[in-house]
Protein backbone atom coordinates (compact mmCIF):
# COMPACT_ATOMS: atom_id res chain seq x y z
CA UNK A 1 0.00 0.00 0.00
CA UNK A 2 1.70 3.17 -1.20
CA UNK A 3 0.00 5.49 1.27
CA UNK A 4 0.98 3.35 4.26
CA UNK A 5 4.56 3.10 3.08
CA UNK A 6 4.71 6.85 2.70
CA UNK A 7 3.23 7.36 6.16
CA UNK A 8 5.72 5.08 7.89
CA UNK A 9 8.76 6.67 6.32
CA UNK A 10 7.53 10.20 6.87
CA UNK A 11 6.74 9.60 10.52
CA UNK A 12 10.20 8.17 11.03
CA UNK A 13 12.00 11.16 9.56
CA UNK A 14 9.65 14.12 9.15
CA UNK A 15 7.44 14.01 12.27
CA UNK A 16 9.34 16.84 13.91
CA UNK A 17 9.25 20.42 15.04
CA UNK A 18 12.31 21.24 12.98
CA UNK A 19 12.59 22.86 9.56
CA UNK A 20 12.40 20.34 6.71
CA UNK A 21 14.45 20.38 3.52
CA UNK A 22 13.30 17.90 0.88
CA UNK A 23 15.22 16.93 -2.25
CA UNK A 24 13.46 14.78 -4.83
CA UNK A 25 15.35 12.50 -7.16
CA UNK A 26 15.74 9.02 -8.55
CA UNK A 27 19.21 8.60 -6.96
CA UNK A 28 20.38 5.84 -9.30
CA UNK A 29 22.90 6.54 -7.85
CA UNK A 30 23.22 9.86 -6.07
CA UNK A 31 25.89 12.00 -7.74
CA UNK A 32 28.26 14.69 -6.53
CA UNK A 33 26.04 17.24 -8.26
CA UNK A 34 23.01 16.26 -6.20
CA UNK A 35 25.05 16.14 -3.01
CA UNK A 36 26.31 19.65 -3.80
CA UNK A 37 22.72 20.89 -4.25
CA UNK A 38 21.79 19.39 -0.89
CA UNK A 39 24.73 21.06 0.84
CA UNK A 40 24.04 24.42 -0.78
CA UNK A 41 20.32 24.32 -0.05
CA UNK A 42 20.97 23.25 3.51
CA UNK A 43 23.32 26.17 4.19
CA UNK A 44 21.07 28.71 2.48
CA UNK A 45 17.94 27.48 4.26
CA UNK A 46 19.73 27.64 7.61
CA UNK A 47 20.75 31.25 6.98
CA UNK A 48 17.16 32.17 6.16
CA UNK A 49 15.52 30.80 9.28
CA UNK A 50 18.39 31.83 11.54
CA UNK A 51 19.32 28.32 12.62
CA UNK A 52 22.16 25.90 12.12
CA UNK A 53 22.43 23.60 9.13
CA UNK A 54 22.33 20.64 11.50
CA UNK A 55 19.11 21.91 13.06
CA UNK A 56 16.86 20.63 10.30
CA UNK A 57 15.59 17.38 8.83
CA UNK A 58 16.96 16.69 5.35
CA UNK A 59 14.92 14.21 3.31
CA UNK A 60 15.98 12.61 0.06
CA UNK A 61 12.57 11.81 -1.41
CA UNK A 62 11.62 9.30 -4.08
CA UNK A 63 8.17 8.82 -5.53
CA UNK A 64 6.90 5.43 -6.62
CA UNK A 65 7.20 6.81 -10.15
CA UNK A 66 10.96 7.01 -9.64
CA UNK A 67 11.06 3.47 -8.27
CA UNK A 68 9.71 2.02 -11.48
CA UNK A 69 11.74 1.02 -14.50
CA UNK A 70 9.74 -0.08 -17.49
CA UNK A 71 6.57 0.39 -15.44
CA UNK A 72 7.59 -2.26 -12.88
CA UNK A 73 8.66 -1.51 -9.31
CA UNK A 74 11.74 -3.52 -8.36
CA UNK A 75 12.05 -3.67 -4.54
CA UNK A 76 15.71 -4.67 -4.80
CA UNK A 77 16.50 -1.64 -6.91
CA UNK A 78 14.79 0.61 -4.36
CA UNK A 79 16.75 -0.93 -1.50
CA UNK A 80 20.00 -0.33 -3.39
CA UNK A 81 19.16 3.36 -3.65
CA UNK A 82 18.12 3.59 -0.01
CA UNK A 83 21.32 1.88 1.13
CA UNK A 84 23.56 4.21 -0.88
CA UNK A 85 21.77 7.26 0.51
CA UNK A 86 22.05 5.85 4.00
CA UNK A 87 25.81 5.43 3.49
CA UNK A 88 25.97 9.23 3.28
CA UNK A 89 23.89 9.67 6.44
CA UNK A 90 20.84 10.87 4.50
CA UNK A 91 17.23 10.21 5.48
CA UNK A 92 15.07 8.54 2.84
CA UNK A 93 11.40 9.33 2.25
CA UNK A 94 9.31 7.21 -0.12
CA UNK A 95 6.02 8.72 -1.23
CA UNK A 96 3.34 8.32 -3.85
CA UNK A 97 3.10 12.10 -4.36
CA UNK A 98 3.99 12.48 -8.02
CA UNK A 99 3.21 16.21 -7.91
CA UNK A 100 5.08 18.66 -5.74
CA UNK A 101 2.05 20.40 -4.25
CA UNK A 102 0.94 17.09 -2.73
CA UNK A 103 4.41 16.50 -1.29
CA UNK A 104 4.46 20.05 0.11
CA UNK A 105 1.01 19.65 1.66
CA UNK A 106 2.15 16.43 3.34
CA UNK A 107 5.30 18.01 4.76
CA UNK A 108 3.30 20.98 6.07
CA UNK A 109 1.39 18.55 8.27
CA UNK A 110 4.64 17.25 9.78
CA UNK A 111 6.10 20.46 11.23
CA UNK A 112 5.24 24.00 12.28
CA UNK A 113 8.65 25.17 11.10
CA UNK A 114 9.63 26.41 7.60
CA UNK A 115 9.87 23.99 4.69
CA UNK A 116 12.07 24.12 1.59
CA UNK A 117 12.31 21.97 -1.51
CA UNK A 118 15.45 21.88 -3.65
CA UNK A 119 15.06 21.01 -7.31
CA UNK A 120 16.69 21.51 -10.68
CA UNK A 121 15.52 24.08 -13.19
CA UNK A 122 13.88 21.35 -15.26
CA UNK A 123 11.59 20.42 -12.38
CA UNK A 124 10.88 24.08 -11.64
CA UNK A 125 9.78 24.45 -15.26
CA UNK A 126 7.44 21.49 -14.77
CA UNK A 127 5.79 23.27 -11.83
CA UNK A 128 4.46 25.83 -14.30
CA UNK A 129 3.08 23.25 -16.73
CA UNK A 130 -0.69 23.53 -16.41
CA UNK A 131 -1.30 19.94 -17.50
CA UNK A 132 -0.33 18.82 -14.00
CA UNK A 133 -3.29 20.66 -12.46
CA UNK A 134 -6.18 19.73 -14.75
CA UNK A 135 -7.86 17.64 -12.05
CA UNK A 136 -8.06 20.64 -9.69
CA UNK A 137 -11.08 22.93 -9.94
CA UNK A 138 -8.83 25.94 -9.44
CA UNK A 139 -6.14 24.68 -11.81
CA UNK A 140 -2.60 25.87 -11.31
CA UNK A 141 -3.68 28.60 -8.86
CA UNK A 142 -5.21 25.99 -6.55
CA UNK A 143 -2.11 23.82 -6.83
CA UNK A 144 0.16 26.74 -5.96
CA UNK A 145 -2.14 27.82 -3.16
CA UNK A 146 -1.71 24.39 -1.60
CA UNK A 147 2.02 24.38 -2.17
CA UNK A 148 2.87 27.88 -0.97
CA UNK A 149 0.26 28.40 1.74
CA UNK A 150 3.02 28.09 4.32
CA UNK A 151 6.57 29.49 4.39
CA UNK A 152 7.72 27.12 1.68
CA UNK A 153 10.74 27.92 -0.50
CA UNK A 154 11.85 26.37 -3.76
CA UNK A 155 15.56 26.46 -4.58
CA UNK A 156 16.29 25.74 -8.25
CA UNK A 157 19.80 24.66 -9.21
CA UNK A 158 21.51 25.79 -12.40
CA UNK A 159 20.96 24.00 -15.70
CA UNK A 160 23.29 23.48 -18.61
CA UNK A 161 25.59 25.71 -20.62
CA UNK A 162 22.97 28.43 -21.02
CA UNK A 163 23.06 29.10 -17.25
CA UNK A 164 19.29 29.06 -16.71
CA UNK A 165 18.41 30.36 -13.24
CA UNK A 166 15.25 31.27 -11.38
CA UNK A 167 15.74 34.84 -12.59
CA UNK A 168 16.03 33.91 -16.27
CA UNK A 169 13.63 30.97 -16.52
CA UNK A 170 10.92 31.54 -19.12
CA UNK A 171 7.34 30.53 -18.32
CA UNK A 172 4.14 30.93 -20.34
CA UNK A 173 3.30 34.65 -20.80
CA UNK A 174 -0.03 34.38 -18.97
CA UNK A 175 1.78 32.85 -15.95
CA UNK A 176 4.62 35.36 -15.87
CA UNK A 177 2.98 37.60 -13.24
CA UNK A 178 2.37 34.59 -11.00
CA UNK A 179 6.00 33.58 -11.36
CA UNK A 180 7.23 37.12 -10.63
CA UNK A 181 5.04 37.23 -7.51
CA UNK A 182 6.76 34.12 -6.16
CA UNK A 183 10.20 35.49 -7.05
CA UNK A 184 9.57 38.88 -5.46
CA UNK A 185 8.35 37.26 -2.25
CA UNK A 186 11.37 34.93 -2.12
CA UNK A 187 9.22 31.82 -2.39
CA UNK A 188 11.40 30.81 -5.33
CA UNK A 189 15.09 31.60 -4.95
CA UNK A 190 18.25 30.81 -6.82
CA UNK A 191 20.54 28.41 -5.04
CA UNK A 192 23.62 30.53 -4.52
CA UNK A 193 26.35 28.12 -3.49
CA UNK A 194 26.57 25.42 -6.14
CA UNK A 195 29.68 24.31 -8.00
CA UNK A 196 29.55 25.04 -11.71
CA UNK A 197 31.84 22.11 -12.54
CA UNK A 198 29.12 19.69 -11.41
CA UNK A 199 26.41 21.04 -13.70
CA UNK A 200 27.16 18.64 -16.52
CA UNK A 201 26.89 15.53 -14.33
CA UNK A 202 23.82 13.56 -15.40
CA UNK A 203 22.40 10.74 -13.32
CA UNK A 204 21.37 8.88 -16.46
CA UNK A 205 24.86 9.20 -17.90
CA UNK A 206 26.36 7.90 -14.66
CA UNK A 207 24.03 4.89 -14.65
CA UNK A 208 24.90 4.09 -18.28
CA UNK A 209 28.62 4.28 -17.51
CA UNK A 210 28.18 1.95 -14.52
CA UNK A 211 26.36 -0.63 -16.64
CA UNK A 212 28.75 -0.47 -19.59
CA UNK A 213 31.94 -0.62 -17.52
CA UNK A 214 33.09 2.92 -18.25
CA UNK A 215 35.18 3.89 -15.17
CA UNK A 216 34.47 7.59 -15.72
CA UNK A 217 31.43 7.33 -13.44
CA UNK A 218 33.62 6.99 -10.36
CA UNK A 219 34.66 10.65 -10.42
CA UNK A 220 31.00 11.72 -10.53
CA UNK A 221 29.80 9.81 -7.46
CA UNK A 222 30.65 10.31 -3.75
CA UNK A 223 33.43 7.96 -2.63
CA UNK A 224 31.38 6.01 -0.03
CA UNK A 225 28.77 5.27 -2.70
CA UNK A 226 31.46 4.21 -5.20
CA UNK A 227 32.78 1.71 -2.66
CA UNK A 228 29.32 0.32 -1.93
CA UNK A 229 28.48 -0.06 -5.63
CA UNK A 230 31.66 -2.02 -6.22
CA UNK A 231 31.41 -4.15 -3.10
CA UNK A 232 27.80 -5.14 -3.76
CA UNK A 233 27.61 -4.95 -7.56
CA UNK A 234 24.82 -2.38 -7.41
CA UNK A 235 23.02 -0.71 -10.34
CA UNK A 236 24.28 -3.30 -12.79
CA UNK A 237 27.99 -2.82 -12.07
CA UNK A 238 29.98 -5.97 -12.91
CA UNK A 239 33.55 -4.79 -12.49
Amino acid sequence: NADARTHRHANTNAGTDKPILAVRGSFRPITKATLDVIAGARAQFAREHGGESDDMVVLTEMTLRHLAEGGVIDPGDFLERADTLGALGLNVLVSNYARYFRLAAYLVRQTKQPIAIAMGVRRLRELFDEQYYTDLDGGILEGFGRMFKKALRVYPALEGDALVTAQTLEVAPHLRHLYLHLLENAQIQDLADVRREYEQISGRDVLTRIRTGDPGWESMVPAPVVRMIKERNLFGWRG
